[in-house]
């Protein structure tokens, strides 16, 4: 069994100032997922370019202090590759990484922002996932998406949701989408395990909201259907600090990368 962690971490640089490096050599992930990086390899130290036990992968935004992605694994992948669409990967939007028999996908959704500015761009990124996950299932790949969405697919995926009908990550066009994604050969593999309300992974900063769990569930591990029968579990984070995103965790058997397995190196 590996275990996968994603988490929004909010700018890996404060997060390594609050404790990351510990952290993770503490919970010793086989794949750690960061998004919103908010910075380029170059400015990261090197504790965080090269964490000892694992391999360090980036994807950065043009624009500095904005964005991103940082995927470690303890495996080497057999390849790492964007999503090969300037327009999504001049913002550090996704990683593919390919292992023996599965592709882990780390990715960084878009937010549609206030008023929907930025709906069309998002709906155009969700759009383009969704042809590279059918791609891979159609090559016979197995796959976990990992990643903060940044949508709320139903109302028992955040506090008020009657509330926030015309917020962003909640628009009807961001849920509808992920109804298709979960109707379309893919498992939200939380909501597999755990049908009860009450469950976030982020917070806003205002207002004391994570002490009074006031939050949304936006930050997700999905994966094909043929997969899910090995999912051994799949959990959210909520006592781990240091941003207003928790980690959320993913343990799955795949032999080809499990700890004495010959793929490690």
């Amino acid at each position: 069994m590996i275990r996968i962690l994603s988490w929004n971490v909010n700018g890996i640089r404060a997060l390594e100032r609050k404790g990351l490096i510990d952290w993770m050599q503490q919970e010793k992930p086989d794949i750690l997922c960061l998004q919103e990086t908010k910075a380029q390899p170059e400015q990261l130290s090197e504790a965080l370019r090269a964490p000892a036990g694992y391999h360090a992968y980036f994807a950065s935004a043009e624009r500095k202090g904005y964005s991103g992605l940082a995927v470690y694994s303890r495996t080497k992948p057999r390849s790492v590759e964007q999503m090969g669409i300037p327009a999504f990967d001049q913002e550090g939007r996704l990683l593919a990484l390919e292992f023996p028999g599965f592709y882990f996908l780390g990715a960084y959704f878009p937010n549609s922002q206030d008023g929907g500015r930025r709906l069309d761009y998002k709906l155009e990124f969700c759009d383009a996932i969704l042809r590279l996950l059918n791609d891979l299932t159609r090559s016979g790949f197995d796959l976990v998406l990992s990643g903060d969405y940044n949508i709320a697919h139903r109302p028992i995926d955040l506090a008020r949701p009657e509330e926030n009908e015309d917020s962003a990550g909640y628009l009807p066009e961001e849920r509808d989408w992920m109804e298709k994604l979960t109707t379309s050969g893919y498992v939200d593999t939380f909501r597999a395990f755990t049908p009860d309300p009450g469950n976030y992974t982020w917070w806003s900063y205002r207002g004391g909201a994570r002490r009074r769990n006031i939050g949304w569930r936006i930050d997700y591990h999905c994966v094909n259907a043929g997969l899910m029968e090995q999912v051994n579990s799949s959990t959210i984070r909520p006592e781990v600090g240091g941003s207003d995103h928790c980690p959320v965790e993913l343990a799955i058997t795949v032999p080809t990368m499990e700890p004495n397995g010959t793929e490690l190196n």
